[in-house]
């Protein structure tokens, strides 16, 4: 009886927490990398999986892109508002379709992307390149299951995911940016601080993790 009660509560409450903590780590981890790269290269992990999308695939229609980087179509549209500003893409019309909106890279996106922006920490790059086939797999499978389960959560109690949340939006090269997850306080010493969602009147949203 005593070993039926430890394992319920090893399997039901301990593992579950423990999850949750691993998750606390790696938005943290992700977050502290989403700064590095606004300070290197003034670019969000969102704007770079746009833009990398736009190199890889070319000339999008903005569905399209939306669908690709797993964002809302309103996500999507601030975060190109902001790359457009900058030069980094441009928009238009297409030509048999006025309603489509196609999007494109420029001269000035392709030059930044040139410079290899690391979507993932170089560190965390080199670890798991040392892993076998099977374990790359077996992590790649259980990311995705864990992403389906908190999704599908999400959608059930009627939140959209992943846009119930606002993009600050990206700091100058050399600042100072708080591009804190939801759950992570800008500045924060530790993973899972609660911090107060950011918004500024006017703006589209984006993935606070730095888009």
């Amino acid at each position: 009886m005593e070993r039926e009660d430890s394992r319920e509560k090893f399997c039901g409450g301990d593992v579950s927490e423990q999850v949750v903590l691993a998750l606390r780590r790696l938005i943290h981890a992700t977050d502290l990398h989403s700064r590095s790269l606004v300070a290197r290269y003034g670019l969000t992990l969102p704007q770079l999986a746009v833009l990398g999308e736009l190199s890889r695939r070319g000339c999008l229609a903005v569905n399209e892109l939306t669908k690709a980087v797993h964002l809302s179509q309103a996500t999507v549209t601030g975060i190109l508002d902001r790359l457009e500003k900058r030069s980094l893409i441009e928009r238009h019309r297409s030509d048999t379709d006025k309603r489509r909106v196609l999007v494109r890279l420029t001269p000035g996106g392709e030059k930044i992307l040139s410079r290899r922006p690391p979507h993932l920490q170089e560190h965390f790059v080199s670890e798991f390149a040392k892993l076998q086939d099977w374990e790359q797999t077996q992590i790649l499978s259980s990311l995705q299951r864990l992403a389906g389960m908190m999704e599908a959560g999400r959608l059930k109690d009627g939140r959209v995911f992943p846009d119930a949340r606002t993009e600050m939006p990206a700091e100058p090269v050399g600042a100072s940016p708080c591009l804190a997850h939801p759950d992570v306080a800008p500045g924060g010493s530790g993973a899972g601080t609660p911090a107060r969602p950011h918004t500024s009147k006017g703006e589209n949203s984006e993935s606070q993790t730095g888009a």
